[in-house]
Order: structure tokens, then sequence, then C-alpha cells
């Protein structure tokens, strides 16, 4: 039988209107596909099990993500269809609609697929390393303002390659020009801290 987590539900209440349709969609989706799928929440995320992590989701400010944890052996079987910009985490990027996802009839079969794979005892890329993500360039003003702060600047340096994307990403995305110089001052004040991006939402 599926269990379903109520901290699932929490997250799904907590998430921005626009996101929470998604999440709903996606969770029954993945229920559908694979009927003994277990919830859990990982790294402040909800993450569905079977054998082993089938895929996960996420709610941020301005959009979703969804997807599988054996991503690269599942799109050797199936056609993914990927749909959304891949500027962000998971299969699909960034999903701000229900229409930047493949219809619910595919998804359920490459749920189901997954599944199949952890059957097997299949492992994560099939023993492939994956290829590491080019790095973004740093916009010139997150570079201007953090030769103003040294200890920011110096704490960027030491981040992470994917952890430096997320800030950059962060920044860029902003649509407004005050909303942009705001991330870059919060940005400067969380890598002084010692925080990642999406800080939030790893586990304590």
């Amino acid at each position: 039988m599926a269990k379903k987590d109520p901290r699932v539900d929490a997250y799904i209440e907590k998430a921005a209107p626009f996101a929470r349709p998604i999440l709903k969609h996606l969770r029954k989706v993945v229920h559908s596909g694979c009927p003994q799928v277990t919830e859990t929440i990982k790294w402040g995320m909800p993450h569905f099990d079977y054998k082993g992590m089938v895929c996960g989701m996420a709610a941020f400010k301005e959009h979703c993500s969804f997807g599988f944890w054996k991503e690269k052996v599942l799109a050797k079987r199936l056609p993914l269809d990927v749909r959304s910009n891949q500027d962000g985490m998971g299969t699909y990027g960034c999903i701000r609609t229900l229409d930047d996802l493949p219809p619910a009839a595919h998804l359920k079969v490459l749920v189901a697929e997954a599944a199949k794979l952890n059957d097997a005892g299949i492992k994560a890329h099939d023993g492939a390393k994956r290829p590491p993500r080019a790095p973004l360039p740093v916009p010139d003003d997150f570079k201007a303002a953090m030769k103003k702060h040294p200890k920011a600047q110096a704490a960027f340096q030491a981040l992470s390659p994917s952890h430096r994307r997320e800030y950059i990403e962060w920044i860029t995305e902003a649509k407004r020009e005050e909303t942009r110089r705001k991330r870059m001052e919060t940005s400067l004040q969380w890598m002084v801290e010692g925080k990642a991006r999406n800080w939030k939402y790893q586990a304590r």
C-alpha cells in the first residue's frame, strides 16, 4: 500500500499559491505510476521512495522542480519529454505552470519505469559519472558588490560550483532591478554566514 507522509501535506500547504496545484499534480501522478511508493522528506523537500529513491519535488519562490533520481538511466529507456527551462534543478528545470510538464500519462509511465529500475537493483547513472555543468559567468554588478565585501567574496570562492550557480541563478532570475539589488545584498549576508542559497531547505 502507498504511504503518504503528513509532512508532505504541510509542505504543499506552505508553498506559494502557484506551486500548490503543481505539487498536488506531481504527487498524484507519482502514486498512480507506483502504487507502492512511500513519501518522505529529504534535504527539506518531498521525495518518493520504492526500494530506494525514485523521484523528488520541491517548491521555490517562483518555480517548482521535479526530478528522477536515476534520470540518466531512465533516459536510455524512455524519452523524458523535457519541456521546461533546464537552468533549474531536477529533470524539468524551472516549472512555473503545469504546461511545463509532460502529459500526466507520460509521467506515469516514467514513474513506473523508474520503479522497475529499483526493482532490478540498477544504480543511478548506471555506474557512469555525471559530467560537470559548465560554470555560469558571475554578473558584473555582483562582482562589484563582492569587491566591496572581501569576506563575502572569499566565501563565494569557497563555495562548491553548484552552490555558486544557485546564487547566480537566483540573482539573474530577478525581473526588477530593486529585487535584483535586494537579492545581492541578501546573498552577501548569507555567504558571510557560511550559508548556501537554499540553506532553508537543507536537512538540519
